[in-house]
């Protein structure tokens, strides 16, 4: 085997490993210059925008945003919020996608087109109908009823990808389920769903980067209940009439992507895997 010592660089592979590594500064530099202006006082950010170090580090400004701002109660509802959203999408999403996988049934690419058309519908549109059925189900100032917002969308992506896993899995296991006495649920819960980890782990992630950033639907659903805001519309606390609070808001920004960068971080290799084996199948 020959090994990492006897490989030698070529003159391709330096020129692609030094465009990389230009696409990854340029890539990675907002998030930086984010966490630079989180440390910069008002005048600083403007004056020495490109300056990545600040003349003096103004840890005061997350204790501004984390206290002031209410960003540790914005936290915990967003925490709450994001759990219980992806709950019940992969809940409703893995069953969805089982029947629709696993089951040939009149109308049933009717439906899967009906999802599809659905990704281009955006949620802007469709937010009158969900805060009418919300607000009929008496939850619009909840945070069940964002959770239910959240989660009781087509989510078609979620749906097609949990179709195309099962869909490629063996006949056989049902059959064999089918045998020992179990039911549909049965089936569902104890065979099919457990198979499915790579599929529900990028469900997951997907759903929890889309739960952890919206805006629109808690910032309508909270509009009675500031106390209830998520991290995104928390924002809004930095936003005056006469001015803004550039470097408490940065800090702010900083304090909502950390927890999303590190979970990606952690995740990003069953994400991979979960779409390249939906995809495979």
């Amino acid at each position: 085997m020959t090994r990492l010592m006897d490989l030698k660089p070529t003159p391709w592979g330096t020129v692609r490993f030094l465009a990389l590594l230009t696409l990854a500064i340029i890539w990675t530099y907002p998030f930086v210059w984010l966490v630079s202006a989180s440390l910069k006082g008002q005048l600083e950010i403007f004056s020495k925008g490109l300056n990545l170090i600040p003349d003096e580090f103004l840890w005061s400004n997350y204790q501004r945003a984390w206290v002031n701002a209410g960003f540790s109660v914005y936290m915990f509802n967003t925490v709450l919020v994001t759990a219980g959203t992806v709950v019940l999408v992969v809940f409703h999403t893995a069953l969805s996608g089982y029947v629709l996988g696993r089951y040939d049934f009149i109308g049933r690419r009717v439906i899967i087109g009906i999802l599809a058309a659905t990704l281009v519908v955006p949620v802007g549109v469709t937010i009158i109908p969900i805060v009418d059925v919300v607000s009929t189900l008496g939850l619009i100032n909840s945070r069940w009823g964002i959770i239910l917002a959240l989660a009781g969308g087509a989510q078609a992506a979620a749906i097609l990808l949990y179709a195309g896993y099962f869909r490629g899995l063996p006949k056989e296991l049902e059959e064999s389920a089918r045998l020992d006495g179990a039911g549909f649920f049965r089936i569902f819960f104890s065979v099919m769903l457990p198979l499915a980890g790579p599929v529900t782990a990028t469900v997951s992630v997907l759903t929890f980067l889309a739960a952890w950033n919206t805006f629109l639907i808690p910032l309508v659903f909270t509009f009675g209940a500031p106390e209830l805001r998520t991290l995104p519309v928390g924002m809004l606390a930095f936003v005056g009439t006469n001015e803004t609070d550039w470097s408490g808001m940065a800090a702010a920004a900083t304090i909502s992507l950390l927890p999303v960068v590190v979970f990606f971080f952690f995740v990003q290799r069953y994400f991979v895997e979960g779409v390249a084996g939906a995809v495979k199948a």
